[in-house]
């Protein structure tokens, strides 16, 4: 998969180019008969695979309003497990587009826009807010009616100006929220397009369990590390992905992790494979038997979210499995710093998004294109200290949790 340096690079010096190219097509076509049945909505989807949960409100307000329309997605190929999961889309209504390499991103991108260009589209929203690539794909998919983020006056990303739909970002707003925002801008001609009272986000519906799914889980995971079968099982995901500036320090996860076994709980630290280096770390310091590395564990997003089912919490950074927990019964706390839950917050009633005001957070916006001044020394998140985290896994937990001394100095021996 391309790099996000790599990614902003390639966008940065093709993008703007092509979307003025775009820009000028459409005004030297003329006005379009946007007056239409809306039959046919296409919806661009290239966020992080966590955000594509954070869209499922905007797919409910798109039946409400259009309930015989035919929706579609295109999407990166590594984001299709996601969809998925949220159920809201037919999978052959799903196009995708594979985003490892230029080579493939380009020869995908031709079969999918002459995809769509057949469907005939009467609307296309377009949900990115970091990237020119999807501006073009709206561009270019035949769509009568063009949605999607605008900058008017902001500064931020140039993304053409062939958007007829254009709607306003708003910092201050969930990003849910504004999804929705997008789906009622289709049938709209006001300026700005949508003047909507904002209601309060209903929880996301947990994903159903297939006959037995959740049995064989429990079963597979007990088999392979009985430990996690004695004692109630808290999650720890210490990864970032693609931005470690979003990582809380593994210093932080293994004080929480050897207080949370002190108290009688086992602890299971999820990622990706690749994250097994910050797994054994908080091993390390634990030296116990009941903090087991699951990392590179669950082959599939569903498995993931099928696993947090076992648990009693779940503590996490700024990242997919937080999202994925809010499609589950687990409470989870969440460690906000670059970026701020005011937009990007659980939509679980049982989460406990955790943020430390400082003048410079967030510095992960929609203006600088995630590109972060910080020097990577990230005091937001250093900031949040374990004894905050055990206080609020307190308050979720309830009578769960026993007391228990201060924190303990880090264990010097090894893992056994």
């Amino acid at each position: 998969m391309l790099n996000a340096d790599r990614q902003r690079r390639i966008d940065r010096i093709i993008g703007p180019g092509v979307c003025w190219l775009l820009t000028l097509f459409h005004r030297l076509r003329g006005s379009e008969r946007t007056h239409r049945d809306v039959r046919r909505i296409l919806v661009i989807l290239l966020s992080e695979m966590g955000a594509l949960v954070l869209t499922r409100p905007m797919f409910v307000r798109l039946r409400e309003k259009y309930p015989s329309a035919a929706v579609f997605v295109l999407c990166s190929d590594q984001n299709r497990a996601a969809l998925d999961l949220l159920e809201v889309v037919a999978q052959e209504q799903i196009i995708t587009v594979r985003t490892d390499s230029i080579g493939a991103l380009a020869l995908d991108s031709a079969r999918a826009v002459r995809r769509l260009r057949a469907l005939r589209l009467d609307a296309v929203l377009d949900l990115e807010l970091f990237a020119r690539v999807s501006a073009i794909y709206a561009g270019v998919c035949g769509a009568v009616i063009r949605v999607g983020f605008h900058r008017h006056t902001q500064e931020g990303l140039y993304r053409g100006n062939f958007i007829n739909r254009p709607v306003p970002y708003n910092p201050y707003q969930h990003i849910a929220q504004q999804f929705v925002t997008l789906a009622d801008a289709i049938d709209s001609t006001r300026v700005p397009t949508v003047k909507r009272l904002l209601s309060a986000s209903s929880p996301l519906p947990n994903i159903a369990l297939r006959p037995g799914e959740l049995e064989d889980a429990r079963e597979r995971l007990h088999r392979a590390h009985p430990a996690l079968a004695r004692r109630p099982i808290v999650f720890l995901c210490p990864g970032a992905g693609r931005l470690p500036i979003r990582a809380w320090p593994l210093s932080s996860f293994s004080s929480v992790a050897r207080e949370l076994i002190a108290r009688g709980f086992a602890v299971a630290i999820v990622g990706l494979r690749e994250d097994r280096r910050l797994a054994a770390t908080i091993q390390l310091a634990c030296d116990d038997a009941a903090c087991v590395d699951l990392t590179g564990y669950t082959a599939s997003v569903r498995e993931i979210t099928v696993l947090l089912h076992l648990g009693v919490l779940l503590i996490t950074n700024d990242s997919g499995t937080g999202h994925f927990a809010s499609l589950t019964p687990i409470p989870a706390i969440v460690l906000f710093g670059p970026e701020t839950p005011v937009l990007y917050g659980s939509l679980s009633p049982h989460a406990r998004n955790l943020h430390k005001p400082l003048s410079c957070s967030p510095c992960l916006t929609a203006y600088n294109h995630r590109r972060s001044p910080c020097d990577g020394d990230n005091v937001c998140l250093k900031s949040i200290s374990p004894e905050e985290v055990l206080a609020a896994a307190e308050d979720l937990l309830g009578g769960r949790m026993v007391t228990a001394p201060p924190l303990t100095p880090p264990a010097t021996s090894r893992v056994r």
